[in-house]
C-alpha cells in the first residue's frame, strides 16, 4: 500500500457558530493538522473575531501550515434567543440566515466554482467535509458536488440516539404530551426503556401542538436520514461511557467514530509540549482567571463551582433560588453569571443583605471563567451546570461530581444518565427551589459524596485510559485519519 506520509488530504470543517460547536470542532481540527491533515475551518467574521480576541488561536494554529479560517460575512441576525420554548424556532432562523453567505463558498470549495461575492481560492482539492449535524444546507452542496460528508453530532450518543427516535415517539403518540405524569417511563426509545421517563426527552417535546410536533418529526427524519447516509458520525464520548447507545447508532449508521473526551485526548497527544491547558482555550468570552487565584485559598473540594453555559438564560426569580440555595448551603461557590444570562427587566429589584453577606464570605462570581481550569482545581468538590455535553464531559475528566439543572435540548437526557445510569451526581431536573439546592449541595458535597465519588471516579479513570494510547478513544481517531487519508488516496468521492 502507498505510504500515507506523501498523502496530505484537505478536509473542511463547518461548525454551528455557538460556543459548545465551536470547541470541540477546533480540538478535532488541532487533531488533524497534527496528522498531517490539511484543514480549513469556516467561520462567521464574529466568531473569528471573538476567537483572536479572547484566545491564542494565531499562535495555536500558526503552527501548522497546512491550516487556515476561512472567514465569511456574519450571517443576517437571527431573532434573539429567549427562552427553550424558541429553540427550534431560533436554531432555523440561525440556519437559514447562516446559509445565506456560506452556499457561495461551499459552492466555491467543494464543487470548484467561484462566485464573484466570495473570496476566490485556488484549487482547494478537499476531500472530505466535516459538517456540524445541524447544517443540513451544507450536505445538500457536498452531495451535488460528490464530496464525502463526515458529520458532526456535538452533543452526547445517547442524545442522537433520542434524535433517531423522535419520529418513532411521534408516531406512537408519546409526543407531544402533556405535563401531568411526567415521571411515566417512555415505551419507544430503545435502550433506555427503564430509566427514561418522559421528563427527561428534549425538551421540545413538551408541547401541546400536535402541528409543532409534525414539523419536528419531519424535521429530524430529514436529520437523520443525512446522518444516516453521510460517510461516518464523529462523537464526542468514549465507549466506555455509552457504549450500549453507541452500539444502536451503529447498527443505522455506516461508520461511528467515538473519539471523546476530545479535549482530553488533544492533551494526550500534547504531552511533550510545554503548552498550558489554559492558553488552548476556544472560549468566545474573555475568561476571568482571578477566579483560579480565589480557589488557590480553598480548602481540597470545598466549591461548588456553577455554569449554566453559554445559550441558558434564567429568569431573576430563579437566579433568586439558586443563590439564596447557594448560600444556605453555608459551602463556597464559583458561580458564571453572564452578562445576558438574566432575562427579565431587573427595574426595582434588590438583593437581600443576606445574599450579599453570603456571597461575600464565601462566595466568587465571575462573568465567564476558564472551565476546563477550573474543574481541574483541587477546590472543586461539585459542578451544578445545565447538563450541557461539553460541560458533562469535561466534568467526568476532571473527576467532578455534578448537579445537574439542565435546560434544553440534549441537556434533559444528559442529566438522567448522569443520575441514574453512570451515578456520578444528582439530578435537580423541572425544580428550582432554594431548599432543594441547599439540600443537593450538601449532599454532593457530604451525604452522598463518597458513594457518587467512588463512581466518578471509575468513570474518570476510564474516560483518561480511552485517550490514552490504545485506548478506544485513541484508536478510533486513528481509524478516522486513516479512511481521510484513504480517501485521498483513493480519489473516493
Amino acid at each position: 500500500m502507498e505510504n500515507y506520509a506523501s498523502i496530505s488530504p484537505h478536509v473542511l470543517i463547518f461548525p454551528l457558530p455557538a460556543q459548545g460547536h465551536i470547541k470541540p470542532m477546533l480540538n478535532l481540527a488541532e487533531l488533524f493538522c497534527r496528522a498531517d491533515i490539511r484543514v480549513t475551518f469556516l467561520i462567521t467574521t464574529q466568531i473569528h473575531q471573538r476567537l483572536i480576541q479572547y484566545t491564542d488561536t494565531d499562535a495555536r494554529f500558526g503552527r501548522y501550515t497546512g491550516f487556515r479560517f476561512r472567514v465569511m460575512p456574519d450571517e443576517p441576525p437571527a431573532q434573539q434567543f429567549y427562552n427553550q420554548d424558541h429553540l427550534k424556532e431560533w436554531l432555523d432562523d440561525m440556519v437559514q440566515g447562516l446559509a445565506v453567505n456560506a452556499k457561495p463558498v461551499l459552492e466555491e470549495m467543494l464543487c470548484g466554482y467561484a462566485d464573484t461575492s466570495v473570496e476566490s481560492s485556488s484549487s482547494s482539492g478537499v476531500m472530505c467535509l466535516v459538517a456540524d449535524g445541524w447544517l443540513s444546507f451544507a450536505y445538500d452542496v457536498a452531495n451535488e458536488a460528490g464530496v464525502p460528508v463526515i458529520s458532526f453530532r456535538c452533543p452526547s450518543a445517547c442524545c442522537v440516539w433520542g434524535y433517531f427516535c423522535t419520529p418513532r415517539l411521534v408516531e406512537a403518540g408519546e409526543v407531544p404530551f402533556q405535563d401531568e405524569d411526567l415521571d411515566k417511563l417512555v415505551e419507544n426509545v430503545p435502550g433506555m426503556g427503564t430509566f427514561l421517563r418522559y421528563r427527561d426527552l428534549p425538551s421540545f417535546c413538551r408541547t401541546k401542538d400536535k402541528h409543532a410536533c409534525l414539523g419536528i418529526e419531519q424535521a429530524f427524519a430529514s436529520e437523520i436520514e443525512r446522518t444516516k447516509n453521510a460517510y461516518g458520525l464523529i462523537l464526542n464520548t468514549f465507549e466506555d461511557l455509552e457504549g450500549p447507545i453507541l452500539s444502536l447508532l451503529r447498527s443505522q449508521c455506516k461508520r461511528v467514530y467515538s473519539i471523546g473526551p476530545l479535549h482530553a485526548l488533544l492533551q494526550n497527544r500534547l504531552t511533550q509540549e510545554t503548552t498550558t491547558l489554559n492558553n488552548r482555550s476556544s472560549s468566545l468570552w474573555e475568561a476571568d482567571q482571578s477566579c483560579l487565584s480565589w480557589l488557590d485559598k480553598k480548602p481540597v473540594k470545598s466549591v461548588v463551582y456553577v455554569g449554566f453555559g453559554s445559550l441558558t438564560v434564567l429568569e431573576r426569580d430563579q437566579i433568586t433560588e439558586i443563590w439564596e440555595g447557594l448560600v444556605q448551603s453555608k459551602k463556597y461557590f464559583l458561580w458564571v453569571i453572564r452578562p445576558d444570562l438574566i432575562t427579565s427587566n431587573d427595574d426595582g429589584y434588590q438583593t437581600s443583605e443576606a445574599i450579599l453577606q453570603g456571597t461575600k464570605d464565601r462566595g466568587c462570581i465571575v462573568s465567564w471563567a476558564p472551565q476546563e481550569a477550573v474543574l481541574a482545581h483541587r477546590a472543586i468538590g461539585g459542578f451544578l451546570t445545565h447538563s450541557g455535553w461539553n460541560s458533562t464531559i469535561e466534568s467526568i475528566t476532571a473527576g467532578v461530581p455534578m448537579i445537574c439543572w439542565p435546560y434544553f435540548a440534549d441537556q434533559q437526557i444528559n442529566s438522567r444518565y448522569v443520575g441514574e445510569v453512570w451515578r456520578i451526581g444528582l439530578d435537580m431536573k423541572d425544580m428550582c427551589d432554594r431548599n432543594v439546592v441547599t439540600e443537593m449541595v450538601n449532599d454532593l458535597l457530604d451525604g452522598k459524596k463518597d458513594e457518587v465519588e467512588r463512581s466518578m471516579g471509575r468513570m474518570s479513570d476510564a474516560a483518561k485510559r480511552s485517550v490514552t494510547e490504545g485506548g478506544s478513544s485513541c484508536r478510533n481517531l486513528d481509524s478516522l485519519i486513516e479512511d481521510i487519508k484513504m480517501m485521498s488516496l483513493n480519489g473516493e468521492h
